[in-house]
């Protein structure tokens, strides 16, 4: 079995600069070659998040280098590429310029096709990558930017079933750890809270649970962890704890109930879906992946979750979503812009209450 394209992924959307080079074989399936990663948690830890400024200009110091050792370790040279991906947004604007724009200097030196991809593509098509799975499935995406339930029914084609109303997922496990104090990223330190904590101390609210919609909402409950916080101030390691345990027990809960809706709302306009699959950094929490095996059990479906690697942001999903785009005829001209805010359904509408400028992209 041969391989039928070789392409490079470029991804600098936020505090990750990366690049990939993978392989799509005759058969439509796809391996890694090269998948390099240079995290900037270090660069934004004293800031408590993710400063846009600093992104930026680390992308500039960090992706040539980047992107010579991914080709370096692929053993391909740039003359056997087949296309230059680069992830063209949502996400923020310095540092995808910085990525979009030197995927077209390689496109353009190199007498390559260039392929402007939508990050939140590359997620929804990422387990395509790494094991065999038809369309259509159902994706949930929680990431620091995006909570999102979409019905992904081939290459471009996509519904979106749910969204965030306020705060995506990941935005509000960092928001609440950092109002408890605890180091950044704040995502990994909760769940590790929770681990030692009481979920049941206090009664945090379960937002959306029952309605109709697959909508999300994090900001109350995010609120209702605060109002306990300053109740009972100074907090104790174990209040910490605790105050963690609850929040993500009514993430999770309410999660469940989303997704719930979410995949009979696809079972009735799509019929069965092959999977329900789950990407972006929140799947990395073990917790959630529970949560999630109990949701797909109950729905008779499959959970799939790609490994943790790829989860989060990194190169490889970039150009596996460019291969997958390629292999439909799908190219971009050098004249591809940079998008802040990219919907994945382009006809989709923000639901009633919507206010978050993250979670919309």
């Amino acid at each position: 079995m041969g391989y039928e394209m070789l392409v490079l992924g470029i991804e600098t959307t936020c505090d990750e600069t990366a690049a990939a080079v993978i392989e799509r074989q005759t058969d439509g399936s796809g391996r890694i070659l090269s998948n390099v990663v240079r995290s900037q948690i270090e660069e934004h830890a004293p800031f408590g998040g993710v400063v846009p400024e600093i992104a930026a200009r680390a992308h500039v110091d960090l992706l040539d280098g980047i992107i010579a050792s991914a080709m370096s370790e692929s053993g391909v040279g740039f003359d056997k590429l087949s296309g230059i991906a680069a992830a063209a947004g949502p996400g923020l604007i310095g540092g995808v310029i910085v990525g979009l724009t030197t995927a077209k200097a390689i496109a353009l030196v190199h007498d390559k096709p260039l392929i402007a991809v939508n990050h939140l593509e590359a997620h929804a098509l990422t387990p395509r990558l790494t094991c065999p799975l038809a369309f259509p499935y159902c994706l949930f995406l929680a990431s620091g930017g995006h909570t999102q339930i979409v019905a992904v029914l081939g290459v471009s084609d996509y519904v979106r079933l749910g969204t965030t109303v306020d705060d995506a997922m990941g935005e509000a496990f960092d928001k609440v750890a950092k109002m408890l104090g605890l180091p950044y990223p704040g995502g990994p330190q909760v769940e590790r809270a929770a681990a030692n904590g009481n979920a049941k101390r206090f009664n945090f609210p379960r937002p959306m649970m029952g309605r109709p919609d697959a909508n999300f909402s994090l900001s109350g409950l995010k609120t209702a962890v605060r109002n306990e916080a300053s109740r009972i101030d100074p907090l104790e390691p174990q209040d910490i704890n605790d105050l963690c345990a609850g929040f993500q027990a009514a993430a999770l809960e309410s999660t469940a109930d989303r997704l719930s809706v979410g995949l009979k709302l696809f079972q009735e306009r799509f019929g069965t879906p092959r999977a329900l699959v789950a990407a972006g950094g929140v799947a990395a929490n073990q917790a959630i992946r529970s949560a999630l095996q109990d949701v797909a059990a109950k729905a008779q479906t499959t959970l799939i979750i790609p490994p943790p690697a790829l989860c989060t942001d990194n190169g490889a999903m970039i150009a596996w979503a460019g291969a997958e785009r390629m292999a439909a005829g799908l190219i971009d001209d050098l004249e591809a812009p940079p998008r802040a805010r990219w919907l994945l359904d382009a006809k989709a509408t923000a639901p009633a209450g919507f206010a978050n400028t993250r979670a919309g992209f």
